[in-house]
């Protein structure tokens, strides 16, 4: 069966997309260039608006009948429910090849009762065998890393998911799927949720016994199917499967290829969901530094998550501590703008998506954690901005409706003139189509007198704010991929040229993937609670590779691509660009190979220092072009001892650079993991410019002494930032989502430097503290 999109609808979203691309050629009306880039956008867009678009005949899908008994979580399968349960089985590969059936075959059983969902796993193997697992600790992630996975569309979108799974050693992992599933970082496993599971190591398979809450997940009361898929990665035959099909161009969490899982009867309501989870921390402090007093102090505050219906939940914070999260990777930057980092803080996570994903890779309108970090203007580095309070509302009106609103309250910081500060977000998404979706948000960034830290004075002229619409395009057989949108920020200057806007395509099948991003920033668009490194800019960016599928025993795929990068603007003309052609390996056993020439052209529009290390900058109005060479491998990540290095290399600026990055791993499984991350930059530049020898090195040791217990230490010596860096966590989970914490973080000087007439010795301690954090989940 084919289905055509309708003429009507087809001009519906071309008119959506016209007005974009006339404000574009308006706002830039001597740029001949960029008007025939958004000539090709258009044509591109209409013919994808009118498309064929091929629906696959709907697979059976799993009928799930209530238990008539009590479910035991403890592995085995001896209760009478089991027995009777309908089985998914005839599991089909995605990886290595997708077109025959799994090698080693998996069974899954489901069933409910008044409180949770069972499921029950089967994963058969041919006579005994090892498994692999980086460690016992949970969220465990990776190509060749045993486990089950499953994926529930509880909204049956085709957009947002959850994903629960469990390993042969019994670790678990949750994660929230957002735009589809499609991309690997469409899954987000920081994450977490209270749910029970037990694993088996058999002779010949291993089983798993799942339960997960109701009340755990989101969904709509009064309706008798959902959408779900299971996937299992084998690493004996570095086999990836699922139960329903998926072309192996994508990722396993995809949702568009997802079955019915059949309940006997409509789902009623969960019941009341109340769930507190206070915490007390108590921590000591010393900033050597700054030479200020040592902090001994403790703090009290909580979460509390109320169901305000099965999909729509209100989440609030009081005097958050977010002491235990991971320590930030650091970087070496080499670039000329600002980098970003992952949010992990809890409270950020769930329904991230809807604020997290309007606007696209370098200009995003919201970016969580401009929320209580903030960067001292003095050194430059980021610092904890308290944050009062806040609360979140999230979540699913009804199958076609998403809504969000978040409002947080940050403190104030005389040392570097900083105002309490009100950050308030609400965003709405209709679905449309098939995947699609089109949403509307607005962001207000408010300032505040506060003397008391409860008495607040309202600064009428002190505000950021920002309004936009986006439209995301997901074809029901996910070829076709794409976003458009439109934003505008406002402040008290009320300059012009606040705008933003992009259109991007991405064409994928298992040969040929094909993308075009075009995008345009005004001088003045500046969404402070965004991420927006540079503004002012027109940008084209195609993309396009062919794979190629040998029948070999080595190499699962391979072949060439080409991709370019384009930048202007009304003041400058051209002010970057480059080109690369490219070729990638990748090999059965999961390792991976990849080459890219590259040919570069960059305008200095500001003064800037290629060392990266403090010394004389280059003038602004010079031009640059060079050829330089980057190349990454990837080794088997099955094996205890695997590797990823890369290098970029070649002329730079008006000097040359070589670069090697990498990392190192030894699994001594179950039980740990010793890595250590490495980037190595020799930069050498020509008199008076400085060269420089930067050296980022990150041991890690990463122990896990049960499922329950885990102790993790990171020491990263930066000499860019003349930083040594320790963190040790210390992380007990004594209950299902209840923690204890001991946390101990140490910064030194690496080198000698003077600042404000003081002199500091390398060695020297900069900021040291000692953090006991303990946090207690409470179902009311």
């Amino acid at each position: 069966m084919v289905r055509r999109l309708s003429k009507p609808d087809a001009i519906v979203l071309l008119k959506a997309v016209k007005p974009l691309i006339k404000f574009s050629k308006r706002r830039c009306p001597n740029s001949r260039i960029i008007t025939l880039h958004f000539q090709a956008v258009r044509a591109f867009t209409f013919l994808l608006l009118i498309a064929s678009l091929p629906v696959a005949a709907q697979l059976p899908g799993l009928h799930i009948k209530k238990a008539s008994a009590p479910i035991t979580i403890d592995g085995n399968m001896d209760e009478a429910d089991w027995q009777e349960a309908e089985v998914a089985t005839h599991f089909k590969q995605l990886f290595p090849f997708d077109s025959s059936y799994a090698k080693v075959q998996t069974e899954i059983r489901m069933t409910y009762d008044d409180h949770f969902i069972y499921i029950y796993g089967v994963m058969h193997n041919e006579g005994q065998r090892k498994y692999v697992t980086p460690s016992l600790k949970r969220d465990y992630r990776g190509p060749g890393i045993d486990g089950l996975s499953i994926v529930l569309d509880t909204y049956q979108d085709k957009t947002n998911g959850f994903l629960f799974g469990v390993n042969p050693f019994g670790v678990q992992r949750e994660g929230l799927i957002s735009n589809g599933g499609s991309q690997g970082d469409d899954l987000n496993l920081s994450w977490d949720n209270k749910w029970y599971s037990e694993s088996k190591i058999l002779e010949d398979r291993w089983v798993c016994e799942i339960a997960i809450p109701f009340k755990t997940i989101r969904y709509k009361h009064g309706i008798d199917e959902w959408h779900i898929n299971f996937y299992r990665i084998d690493s004996h035959y570095n086999e990836q499967s699922t139960w329903s099909p998926i072309p192996r161009v994508y990722s396993p969490t995809t949702l568009a290829f997802s079955r019915d899982l059949q309940w006997d009867k409509a789902l009623g309501h969960p019941g009341g969901n109340i769930s507190v989870i206070p915490y007390i921390a108590a921590k000591n402090a010393d900033n050597f530094q700054e030479k200020q007093p040592t902090d001994r102090s403790m703090a009290i505050g909580g979460d509390a998550k109320i169901a305000l219906g099965p999909a729509l939940n209100l989440d609030v914070t009081i005097n958050p501590d977010f002491s235990q999260v991971e320590v930030d990777q650091q970087v070496t930057n080499l670039s000329r703008f600002e980098i970003s980092y992952p949010e992990k803080r809890q409270f950020f996570l769930e329904n991230a998506d809807l604020f997290g994903s309007f606007g696209s890779g370098n200009v995003r309108p919201f970016f969580s954690r401009r929320i209580g970090l903030t960067t001292d203007p003095s050194t430059g580095q980021n610092i904890q901005n308290q944050i009062y309070g806040g609360a979140r509302l999230s979540g699913k009106i009804d199958n076609n409706w998403r809504v969000g609103f978040l409002s947080m309250q940050a403190a104030e910081d005389n040392l570097i003139k900083l105002k309490s500060t009100n950050y308030t977000v609400a965003a709405i998404q209709r679905k449309v189509f098939a995947r699609s979706n089109i949403g509307l948000m607005m962001i207000n960034k408010q300032a505040f007198q506060d003397t008391t830290g409860t008495d607040f004075t309202f600064m009428p002229n002190k505000y950021n704010r920002m309004i936009g619409i986006d439209y995301n395009l997901a074809s029901k057989n996910n070829k076709w991929n794409g976003k458009a949108f439109y934003h505008q920020s406002f402040s008290e200057t009320k300059k012009d040229s606040a705008y933003a806007a992009t259109v991007a395509f991405l064409y994928s099948v298992p040969k040929l993937q094909i993308s075009l991003n075009a995008q345009t920033v005004g001088a003045n668009y500046d969404p402070e609670v965004g991420y927006v490194p540079r503004k002012r800019f027109n940008r084209i960016a195609p993309e396009i590779y062919y794979s190629w599928y040998p029948k070999s025993q080595l190499i699962n795929n391979h072949g060439p691509g080409f991709d370019a990068d384009y930048f202007e603007n009304d003041l400058f003309g051209t002010t970057d660009w480059d080109i690369n052609f490219w070729y990638r390996f990748s090999f059965q056993n999961t390792a991976n190979f990849f080459v890219r020439l590259r040919r570069e052209y960059i305008y200095l529009f500001k003064p800037f220092d290629p060392s990266g290390s403090g010394g004389l900058e280059i003038s602004a109005g010079n031009e640059f072009y060079y050829n330089s060479l980057i190349a990454n491998f990837q080794s088997n990540t099955r094996k205890r001892f695997f590797f990823t290095l890369q290098t970029r290399s070649g002329q730079y600026f008006n000097g040359h650079r070589v670069n090697l990055d990498g990392n190192v791993s030894y699994r001594f499984q179950p039980k740990a993991v010793v890595s250590i991350d490495f980037s190595l930059n020799k930069i050498n530049l020509p008199s008076p410019y400085r060269s420089a020898d930067l050296i980022l090195i990150s041991p890690k040791f990463d122990f896990t002494f049960t499922r329950k217990l885990f102790w993790t230490t990171f020491v990263q010596y930066n000499n860019q930032n003349n930083n040594v860096n320790i963190n040790s966590r210390l992380q007990w989970r004594f209950k299902p989502a209840s923690d204890f914490f001991l946390v101990y973080t140490d910064n030194y000087f690496v080198e000698d430097q003077f600042k404000e007439g003081v002199q500091y010795m390398s060695g020297q301690p900069k900021l040291r503290a000692l953090v006991v954090k303990f946090t207690y989940w409470i179902n009311l």
